[in-house]
């Protein structure tokens, strides 16, 4: 079992994050590597589930089905063009450093 977050970025993250995360030790995987561009929402939110990495997105789309009380291992959102690559890294980070995969267990953090 995990005792680090990891995480899974969809296709609008930009690659110098998942870059950035790596550099740190931290483990991520992207939408694009996975292959799963053009997958459904719930197919991309399962396959990180499956992983247990939490999934970091743009898309108010995942806001919905974590409302509609689909289980997930946790999604960090931030509206799209609001923070910087810098920012959002650091943010991941934090949460990486600060919280527990049972942490954010089925848990929205808003960055």
């Amino acid at each position: 079992m995990a005792t680090r977050l990891e995480f899974h970025l969809d296709e609008h993250c930009p690659s110098a994050v998942a870059d950035g995360l790596r550099r740190r030790g931290i483990a991520v995987s992207t939408t694009g590597e996975a292959g799963l561009f053009g997958a459904s929402d719930e197919q991309q939110l399962a396959f990180a589930s499956s992983r247990r990495r939490v999934f970091v997105t743009c898309d108010a789309d995942f806001l919905r089905l974590h409302h509609s009380g689909i289980r997930h291992a946790g999604i960090v959102y931030c509206h799209q063009g609001q923070r910087s690559v810098g920012d959002l890294l650091r943010s991941l980070v934090l949460l990486a450093e600060s919280l527990v995969p049972e942490d954010m267990a089925d848990h929205v953090e808003f960055i």
